[in-house]
């Protein structure tokens, strides 16, 4: 990047301090020359915007008279240079409005602001400045029988056509891209369904694909805070067209332990801090199956019969808490429909939007190498984009670009995942053990008393919201509760690569009549692993155990997800779920851990274990405490399938 020479002169010695670190909101205690180049790039890049791009603000007309705000920052030498269009769509504001000021980056990175496009950015439909009705997930149409008949995929293909033909749009190569992360990535994701000709290449980023699945469920568990922490201001009404978005939700104290506690069960929260003002928290809490109402709002069916000249770079993070399923299923969803088209896939090891957030090198207390985001930005993305609005030829990227961790390098492949992944079998065995080999006859289960009153914390963290680093936390303090079951391999002695997505297999009773099920997936560092000096002074790595995947299942789903079913007590059951996709090499030395467990608050919301026929209106006289039993024996095996590579 140009910019990232400038280092010297734009922040001088300062900047590797760790109180200018800390001002400007840098994550560690020790910055890297990654960070240090990413923090003078966005000083650089600043100047740079009002130096070589002009804004223009624009309503929009869609086709059924409804106006959305649009600002197009093109290059200053636009009318003298054909550049190709740039699109994001979105309901996070577009600002600063009506005003000279500038944003403070453009485009997906510096590195593509620099080589020169338009970019487009809009609210959509109801959202801030823009006229119409918002609709969280709006469903899409495969037939549109008239002007007023819309959905994201008309606006996006209206706006196009604008941008396209109209005197006050700037003059243009002809070539649109899209992109977009987290709710952009789905409006990316529904940009496809314009099926509009000039749509060259297009990169959901983070998107959602479904929201029973995305965000707020994990195989039907509710995820508490941080449904309610967004929704408590993005959820609030907006009347009239505004340049200002809603506050976000004071809790009164910084333990988001004990404020969910209190609040009890959840149709508390309406009741006492919603006020009926969030309209999709009640529905919400009106629709707990997988019915109707979230079927409509699948995207992936609708990703079917897309413009053969799009091409698709849908990315992810493996460490994304918000939107992993949404990344790989987007991906998935386009590969089986559309047979034929340039469809990739970008997996690293970021949080949520950590490819275009920061350097990707720090989550939590992990460290990923040298500078992943970087990589991404110059290696990837830029050359897709370039590939298809500048050049008109299909890009030289592989189908599937993945991080691999542990080892901290990235893998390509043609296929995701990949094609050489072995399945192998990995079955819990008594007294603590896990490991390849069928267990013999001896004990035939562990149990353990879980008690909604008591339940595990997700992280030992002091917080409200549900934190982008849990993904990668230690797992210790977990493993020392008498009500999470841990079971561990013996010391590697070579390695072993998962690549893929996990199968868990869970033979389990309960004395209750419904229960949920966690299972995380952790390395154990070896004891004399060295501390890392980027990190806080009192975390210590010998020993750490990384959780590298984890997922959560509501065991009255384990048929159903549309039809759930309460377990009867005492009686042996298979709960079968997957457990989302990674790649992670546990190396020689290391062990692999895998923890069990029925409560993960308050990122889980508290499953009372009496069977309820909607779960949110549980009263707290349903919640009561019951023994699980996870089973191991030669006929109930339980068991998680990997996908190993050799």
């Amino acid at each position: 990047m140009k910019s990232i020479t400038l280092f010297a002169v734009v922040l001088g010695a300062a900047a590797a301090t760790p109180a200018f670190a800390q001002q400007m909101g840098a994550p560690y205690p020790v910055w890297s020359e990654g960070e240090k180049a990413r923090y003078a790039t966005i000083i650089a890049d600043t100047s740079y915007i009002k130096e070589h791009y002009k804004k223009s603000e624009h309503q929009v007309a869609m086709r059924d008279g409804v106006k959305l705000y649009t600002i197009v920052y093109a290059p200053a030498d636009a009318d003298k240079v054909r550049y190709p269009i740039m699109l994001n769509r979105t309901p996070y504001a577009i600002g600063p409005y009506k005003s000279a000021r500038m944003k403070l980056n453009l485009g997906p990175s510096s590195e593509m602001m620099h080589e020169g496009y338009i970019f487009v950015y809009q609210d959509v439909r109801g959202r801030y400045m823009s006229e119409g009705q918002f609709i969280d997930v709006r469903p899409e149409k495969e037939v549109h029988k008239g002007k007023t008949d819309v959905d994201e995929g008309t606006d996006t293909f209206d706006t196009i056509e604008w941008l396209l033909k109209s005197k006050d749009a700037p003059k243009n190569n002809g070539r649109v891209g899209q992109w977009g992360i987290s709710y952009p990535g789905y409006y990316t994701a529904t940009g496809l369904l314009a099926r509009h000709p000039a749509l060259k290449a297009a990169s959901p980023q983070a998107p959602i694909a479904d929201w029973f699945w995305d965000d707020f469920h994990h195989n039907g568990a509710f995820f508490l805070p941080h449904a309610f922490n967004f929704l408590a201001s993005f959820g609030l009404p907006r009347p009239q067209p505004t340049p200002t978005g809603n506050p976000g939700f004071k809790h009164g104290t910084p333990d988001g332990y004990d404020f969910f506690m209190k609040m009890g069960p959840l149709k508390n929260a309406d009741a006492r801090y919603y006020k009926g003002q969030v309209a999709f928290w009640n529905e919400l809490m009106q629709h707990p199956n997988y019915d109707e109402y979230w079927q409509a709002r699948d995207l992936r069916p609708h990703l079917k019969n897309l413009q053969p000249g799009t091409a698709v770079l849908t990315v992810g993070g493996f460490n994304d808490a918000e939107d992993l399923f949404g990344a790989l299923n987007i991906y998935k969803s386009i590969e089986k429909q559309n047979p034929g088209l340039r469809n990739g896939l970008v997996m690293g090891p970021w949080v949520h939007g950590g490819w275009a957030r920061g350097s990707g090198e720090i989550v939590g207390n992990v460290a990923y190498g040298s500078a992943p985001s970087f990589y991404y930005q110059k290696e990837i993305e830029a050359p897709f984009f370039k590939s298809y609005l500048k050049d008109g030829k299909p890009a030289n990227l592989p189908e599937a670009t993945v991080f691999e961790s542990g080892t901290n390098q990235w893998r390509t492949f043609d296929a995701w995942p990949p094609k050489a992944a072995q399945d192998r079998t990995l079955y819990f065995q008594p007294n603590g053990k896990i490991n390849f080999e069928q267990p013999a006859a001896g004990a035939e289960f562990d149990q353990f008393l879980s008690d909604p009153a008591h339940p595990v914390p997700f992280s030992e963290a002091t917080t409200v919201g549900m934190t982008r680093e849990y993904m990668t936390d230690d797992q210790r303090f977990a493993s020392r509760r008498p009500d999470v079951l841990t079971y561990q391999t013996d010391v590697l002695t070579s390695p072993l690569t998962l690549a893929g997505p996990i199968q868990a297999l869970l033979q389990v009773a309960t004395t209750g009549s419904d229960a949920d099920w966690v299972v995380k997936i952790i390395d154990v560092y070896p004891d004399n692993t060295p501390d890392n000096p980027r990190l806080n002074p009192n975390v210590h790595l010998g020993g750490y155990q990384q959780m590298v995947r984890s997922e959560v299942m509501r065991g009255s789903f384990r048929n159903s997800f549309s039809k759930p079913e309460p377990f009867t007590p005492g009686q042996i059951t298979s709960v079968p779920f997957t457990v989302q996709d990674l790649m992670h090499t546990f190396q020689p030395g290391h062990r692999l851990m895998v923890q069990v467990q029925s409560t993960w608050f308050p990122l889980v919301d508290r499953n009372p274990q009496k069977y309820v026929d909607n779960i949110y209106n549980a009263d707290e006289a349903d919640f009561q405490a019951a023994t699980h039993r996870l089973y191991h024996a030669p006929g109930h095996a339980s068991q998680l399938v990997l996908k190993v590579l050799p």
